[in-house]
């Protein structure tokens, strides 16, 4: 029985992974063939070649983003993306929407951006016990009145295993280590729960 559940376990190491992958995989390829409903009718690869090629969405959805990236870097698209920022401005309800995912997304993907740009090891939820956090930035505005006397930071504080919930807190620069590892590998340490430790050396 020992060598059996020494067997299974070794299996499931292999195979949950490569499940896992494939699975996300076949997700994120279904999503974005979806792109191929903008398309007309008649053009779908569907009814061209008669038979559905998995991964033509992918192809479509990265040609357009690099058009419309392409387009959006030079004077006129940065003129016309501007007049579309104004007109969805005047948009009740949309306007409110729009500029709060912009300015997240501009923080995120912008290349002067500074948000999850260094992991830090804080304690949370209480004192003595340590989690790591991202430093998103610094407070401004009117919380900047009245966090006054020492410098503080902004922090993202994830849950593991899913990071993409957690909690924004404002903690003072002295109570945040600096670590020194990539945010890729904090992440990673993040959402495996521990289990992978980074620069850690596997037995192998």
């Amino acid at each position: 029985m020992h060598a059996v559940r020494k067997w299974l376990l070794a299996g499931l190491l292999v195979v949950v992974p490569v499940a896992i992958t494939v699975w996300v995989l076949q997700w994120i390829i279904g999503t974005l063939d979806q792109t191929l409903l903008i398309l007309p009718e008649a053009w779908h690869p569907d009814r061209v070649f008669g038979i559905h090629i998995p991964g033509l969405g992918v192809l479509l959805a990265l040609a357009i983003l690099l058009l419309v990236g392409a387009t959006a870097s030079n004077f006129i698209g940065k003129k016309l993306v501007h007049l579309g920022d104004k007109i969805v401005s005047r948009i009740p309800v949309v306007r409110s929407i729009y500029s709060s995912v912009k300015q997240v997304s501009d923080t995120l993907f912008s290349e002067s951006g500074n948000a999850f740009r260094t992991a830090v090891l804080v304690q949370w939820p209480r004192p003595d016990v340590w989690t790591i956090g991202f430093v998103t930035g610094t407070p401004g505005g009117d919380v900047a009145n009245y966090l006054r006397g020492e410098e503080y930071l902004s922090v993202y504080v994830p849950t593991t295993p899913n990071p993409t919930g957690g909690y924004f807190v404002m903690l003072r620069k002295s109570d945040c280590i600096e670590l020194k590892m990539s945010v890729d590998d904090a992440l990673k340490y993040v959402v495996s729960m521990g289990v992978v430790v980074p620069g850690a050396v596997k037995p192998y």
